[in-house]
């Protein structure tokens, strides 16, 4: 019988396999897939049999992916039975009051876009880097570039972490250096995600006419969680879980204490979903713009 090399013995110990796809890892690739269109709204999927073979896993783990779609309401009829249904309205799915806490990655990309359908489109937001808000500006701008949106106005306000302050996070385990490259590395970042965001936005103007404005204040406090308020009736939040974790800065490995914010669970509420939601909708834009009006300070971004 022939022997598959990759798990071929060596001294008589079998190399080690590669690492099994995960039911996360299907989950992430089929969600992709239906929020890019590739997978239609009412469209059948294909078999767990088929699935089992393209991702190269038992049935179980696409059985266990598949739920976690279905929880997520973006497929119908689940079972052992038929091929699951892409839902009727996934993209509602994704943004509507009983969406499901999602992370960060999956869930406010379709928010920002919704956002970008109003013709005043207003964004606060309270983050780290705003790394993640970088990377949900993508769909709106590609659409408003195809001319599919057409906003008269966008006004984006920001708050981040002052570069004067000690961060809680991200720091070295061992305690902070004379040289503190963790804080510069994670300054170099803020400053340059900023900067790459109010170029895009910004650029509207010329190419589109649309008036914008993108404002930048510094908070005296390291932020435990992000915050972002789409047009004053929908509030997403998320919390910063910090994790012990090993990066490479000027050819030095380094342990830190960080959080990966585009992993954070996102929790949405969104205004005349019920008191509980308009109520933390309407908290967290008095506590945004006290923040604003009070302590934080102009924000310069140098690169």
């Amino acid at each position: 019988m022939a022997v598959d090399p990759e798990h071929a013995s060596v001294n008589g110990r079998k190399r080690p396999q590669r690492p099994q796809t995960t039911h996360r890892e299907v989950a992430d690739e089929l969600r992709a897939r239906i929020r890019s269109g590739a997978l239609r709204a009412g469209q059948r999927m294909p078999t767990q049999a088929q699935l089992a073979d393209e991702f190269g896993v038992e049935r179980g783990v696409v059985r266990q992916a598949l739920r976690i779609l279905q929880s997520e309401q973006l497929l119908t009829n689940v079972s052992k039975g038929a091929p699951a249904k892409v839902a009727a309205d996934p993209a509602r799915a994704l943004i509507g009051p009983a969406a499901p806490p999602l992370p960060t990655t999956v869930a406010l990309g379709p928010r920002i876009a919704a956002a970008f359908a109003a013709e005043h489109v207003e964004i606060h937001a309270v983050c780290l880097t705003s790394i993640s808000l970088n990377l949900a500006l993508g769909e709106p701008l590609r659409e408003i570039h195809a001319g599919r949106l057409k906003p008269a106005k966008v006004d984006v306000r920001i708050l981040l972490p002052s570069e004067d302050i000690a961060l809680a996070f991200p720091v070295p385990v061992d305690g902070r250096r004379g040289d503190d490259t963790v804080h510069q590395r994670w300054l170099a970042q803020r400053n340059a995600q900023g900067q790459v965001l109010r170029h895009n936005l910004l650029a509207l103007r010329a190419t589109h006419g649309i008036d914008v404005r993108v404002s930048f204040r510094a908070l005296p406090f390291t932020p435990p969680v992000k915050l972002y308020l789409l047009n004053g009736v929908e509030a997403l939040f998320a919390y910063y879980t910090l994790e012990r974790r090993e990066a490479q800065i000027d050819h030095e490995k380094l342990e830190m204490y960080d959080a990966e914010g585009v992993r954070s669970m996102l929790f949405a509420f969104e205004q005349g979903a019920g008191l509980r939601d308009t109520t933390f909708v309407e908290q967290s834009l008095l506590w945004f713009n006290a923040l604003w009006e009070t302590i934080s300070s102009e924000l310069e971004l140098t690169s």
